[in-house]
């Protein structure tokens, strides 16, 4: 019982609570995923800890535990989300240690966002702390809410984004340089209104000579089609705001670059604030990370993302599933086919997958089976084919090449899943596990 639904292609801790990834990079011949990690409760108690796990391949991986925890008065009440910058074979870690004063709002008042430095020569044991920002750093139009910081080197010099909530309610980035990775001086601050008021998780980085800036905005409008979560994540696109994906579960993504040169993307499998839960709390653990994406790029400037090809290799065994079929199978597979026209897709007997010719939509009709999940919608319009990457309780779904994603957890209670195709037929593979060694933590 105490593995039932335990993952077997997404990461998750083996007890507690993970959020937002932090920092993921290849150093020293392996990568190293860092996350929010709350090891004392499967509802993010505290402490607030960065985990952490590593592997040479992207499928053999090995939990190292709590690799930061708090232990100065700057972060004693957490250590909060950042990144990773490597330079001359040192990874240095920033991130925000976060202090609250009981009695106050913690937005205006009673809230400490301190960027803080370590480093480390091995990825998991770190050296001593170094605090380099404190609130009195930050534009006087700021509120307490600065935190998430990211750091690389352009132009002779070390550059700092950080994500940000003004006092007028706004989100913003505000953007900082140094010489030294020590002293970081103020440079200036991006907002846009109408597009929620906190910016959280910025990420930058460039793909086919194009630069483009990521983050996650709190407080954006919902639609019917678009905005559909409790809290937004996505990318700008010759000025406009494109999401990275439409499902119930993603938050707070991060990119870093593999030896050969892919940009992959890891977000956080999850969303706060909801009025949907995980099946997964009354076991002790709960939440996860997607699968490495690779993004790509389109003429128009727009991305694309599909599982990075170390997932595509774990494929063992494909059989063709027929227009009007349905399929038992075990979990994790991958379905995939063309799409010619409407078509639904029923995971279970309660998830419908449908799409009418423009528009796609993600309907559980078994509260369980989606633990209160309802629907989401995308306005996809030519589809072109759907990849179905379905674990034991989670799925990533991509449409027209990647273009459009959803990533939704859910709870079948069976050993298999049933999958009934109407209107469409294609592949379905079997696929093996990824290996993960807890070490016993």
């Amino acid at each position: 019982m105490e593995n039932k639904w335990r993952q077997k292609l997404h990461l998750e801790p083996p007890h507690g609570w993970l959020n937002d990834p932090n920092g993921p990079c290849f150093y020293k011949g392996k990568y190293h995923f860092y996350f929010q990690y709350s090891p004392d409760g499967a509802l993010g108690e505290p402490p607030r800890c960065w985990g952490h796990f590593e592997s040479a391949d992207l499928i053999h991986w090995d939990f190292t535990g709590a690799v930061l925890a708090p232990s100065i008065p700057e972060d004693r009440n957490g250590c909060y989300s950042g990144g990773t910058f490597i330079k001359d074979g040192v990874m240095h870690i920033f991130y925000t240690g976060n202090t609250k004063e009981p009695g106050t709002d913690l937005i205006l008042h009673g809230r400490g966002a301190n960027v803080i430095h370590v480093t480390t020569t091995d990825g998991h044991n770190m050296s001593g702390k170094k605090v380099l920002l404190r609130n009195e750093d930050y534009p006087e139009y700021c509120s307490c809410h600065v935190r998430d910081p990211r750091v690389w080197e352009q132009n002779g010099k070390y550059q700092m984004l950080l994500g940000a909530r003004r006092r007028d309610d706004i989100g913003c980035i505000l953007w900082y340089e140094s010489t030294d990775l020590e002293n970081w001086e103020f440079v200036r601050a991006f907002s846009l209104p109408g597009l929620g008021y906190m910016w959280e998780c910025p990420d930058i980085f460039v793909l086919d000579g194009e630069e483009y800036l990521s983050f996650s905005p709190q407080g954006v409008r919902h639609e019917t089609m678009r905005y559909q979560n409790t809290f937004q994540t996505g990318y700008f696109n010759n000025g406009s705001f494109e999401e990275w994906d439409y499902g119930f579960d993603f938050y707070a993504p991060q990119t870093f670059l593999t030896p050969d040169g892919r940009r992959i993307i890891i977000g956080w499998m999850g969303m706060g604030e909801t009025a949907y839960t995980n099946s997964t709390i009354p076991l002790g653990w709960q939440h996860c990370l997607t699968v490495p994406r690779e993004i790509s790029r389109l003429d128009n400037g727009y991305l694309i993302q599909k599982p990075a090809r170390e997932i595509e290799d774990l494929i063992y065994e494909t059989a063709v599933f027929e227009d009007n079929s349905v399929t038992d199978i075990s979990a994790p597979f991958e379905l995939d086919a063309r799409v010619t026209g409407a078509f639904k897709i029923t995971l279970d007997g309660g998830l419908e997958l449908k799409y009418d010719g423009e528009l796609f939509t993600a309907e559980f009709t078994n509260e369980a089976l989606g633990a209160k999940r309802d629907m989401r919608r995308v306005k996809c319009g030519e589809c072109g084919d759907i990849k179905i990457l379905a674990d034991v309780s989670g799925l990533e779904i991509y449409l027209h090449g990647g273009r459009y994603v959803m990533s939704t957890r859910y709870y079948p209670e069976g050993d298999t899943v049933s999958v009934k195709a109407e209107g469409i037929s294609g592949t379905i593979g079997k696929m093996k596990a990824m290996e993960v060694n807890f070490n016993g933590k």
